[in-house]
């Protein structure tokens, strides 16, 4: 049966914008004509990696950022010769840190930048019994954005880090906090296809929001990653030869999420899932790919279902969800 693209959502956001950006740009460049000053960006994790390389990008072209970080002193060393930053606490594995954080902020907010993440980690749980995955790299991010919904001001964006290690697949419903068989991949792979599914969740409440894959780049990020794992995770073309991927540096990483979080292109690709600086095609397939997304990650019912099942995890504020601003 051949799918009808008129009428299927991910298909239509999914197309591209025609960037004059690409893979070896960086922030500063896709900032370069772009004044932020009287903006306000909160970035989470934005003390080392690529969330440095953009909280630098957005201050120089003039907003006034927010870093919550896990270790604020180090933030505020990383941050130390960046104007315009403010680093307050953040645990994003604990929901009571999300919850002081976001009562913290009383000015409005016109970025949301849901940067901050683990990968692959041995078998975690947080204090509720939550796989540390999902509940870093996502329902501490949903917390947070239902929490600062309010404070999103009109035609501010929200944008969600994912990865193109989404590809490893889609929400695990059976057992989503892996309580029958921990698969680090698996689990990795569930936490960035949430990230991914939680653009298109508030996309579809009517809040602009954006996901992407950043690229390769060697950061700390990897920091528990063995030999072992580098062999699961690399790519062979349809000849079976080894495919090495091209890094980036953190400032060409950061670029996408400076292009989704400030391009008048993206105006009304709201929910699409980007990489490389541009609104990423749709692939089919199963197993790690490289490039694309696929479609379990921007499935308006996926969506749907992940938003009222962390509502009901997270629950409190958190669980109010994204309609009404």
């Amino acid at each position: 049966m051949t799918r009808d693209v008129s009428t299927d959502t991910p298909a239509l956001r999914q197309r591209p914008v025609g960037s004059p950006f690409g893979a070896t740009s960086t922030a500063e460049e896709v900032l370069t004509d772009v004044d932020l000053s009287g903006r306000r960006a909160l970035v989470t994790g934005g003390y080392a990696g690529i969330g440095l390389a953009l909280v630098r990008a957005l201050a120089h072209a003039g907003a006034e950022v927010l870093a919550p970080a896990r270790r604020p002193e180090a933030a505020r060393e990383a941050l130390a010769d960046v104007p315009g930053v403010t680093v307050a606490a953040l645990d994003l594995d604990d929901q009571h840190s999300v919850a002081a954080l976001a009562a913290d902020v009383d000015r409005p907010i016109d970025l949301l930048v849901l940067n901050a993440g683990v990968m692959a980690c041995p078998e975690t749980r947080t204090p509720e019994g939550w796989e540390l995955q999902l509940a870093t790299n996502h329902l501490g991010h949903f917390a947070l954005v239902n929490r600062l919904l309010p404070r999103l001001t009109s035609g501010g964006r929200v944008v969600s880090v994912s990865s193109l290690g989404h590809h490893h697949g889609g929400m695990h419903w059976e057992d989503p906090m892996f309580e029958r068989g921990y698969a680090k991949w698996r689990a990795y792979g569930q936490s960035k296809s949430a990230n991914a599914l939680l653009a298109v969740h508030l996309a579809e409440s009517g809040v602009p929001a954006y996901s992407l894959h950043p690229g390769a780049i060697l950061t700390d990020l990897g920091k528990h990653l063995t030999e072992a794992d580098l062999d699961d995770v690399l790519l062979t073309d349809a000849a079976g030869d080894l495919v090495v991927p091209t890094f980036k540096s953190p400032e060409q990483g950061a670029a996408t999420a400076a292009f989704a979080a400030t391009s008048d292109l993206l105006a009304d690709r709201s929910g699409a899932y980007l990489e490389d600086c541009e609104v990423a095609p749709l692939v089919e397939g199963d197993g790690l790919g490289d490039h694309g997304v696929r479609r379990w990650a921007v499935a308006p019912a996926e969506a749907a279902r992940l938003g009222g099942g962390a509502a009901a995890v997270a629950g409190g504020d958190a669980g109010r969800g994204p309609g009404g601003r």
